[in-house]
């Protein structure tokens, strides 16, 4: 939705960026092929359906870094915001954030829980913590 802010969190190769690509894919952009990993360049810009912000708060030395590449301004944009490594920033970020928790569960399978302390977000997401069933 507009304005929605995501904190992903989890290990290296928890599959954070893999699940920006699906964001990406669903927010209608049209190469999410290109949607990759913004560690050194720190905000990667795309266009969908919304202007999707994906920032890398792995390698900032301060948190207070995020004011000067414009978070803030990235927030209030009305698009969305996927920030890897959230929670090394976690004082910086909206109340309303959506917080997502990758964990591996082997070579191919990852356990996702979602969090908000915002009651409208929740409600809004509500069924989607439902196990999904193998085919």
């Amino acid at each position: 939705m507009p304005g929605d802010v995501i904190g992903l969190v989890g290990p290296l190769g928890a599959g954070k960026t893999q699940l920006v690509k699906g964001i990406a894919a669903g927010l209608g952009v049209t190469e999410e092929r290109r949607v990759s990993s913004p560690t050194f360049v720190l905000v990667n810009e795309y266009d969908g359906r919304l202007h999707l912000w994906h920032v890398d708060v792995y390698r900032l030395a301060n948190v207070r870094e995020l004011d000067a590449i414009g978070f803030d301004e990235m927030v209030a944009s009305g698009g969305v915001v996927v920030v890897e490594w959230a929670d090394r920033a976690a004082a910086l970020l909206p109340t309303a954030t959506i917080w997502m928790e990758l964990t591996p569960e082997g070579e191919s399978r990852r356990r996702i829980v979602a969090r908000t302390a915002d009651a409208a977000i929740a409600e809004r997401c509500r069924g989607l913590d439902a196990p999904r069933r193998e085919p």
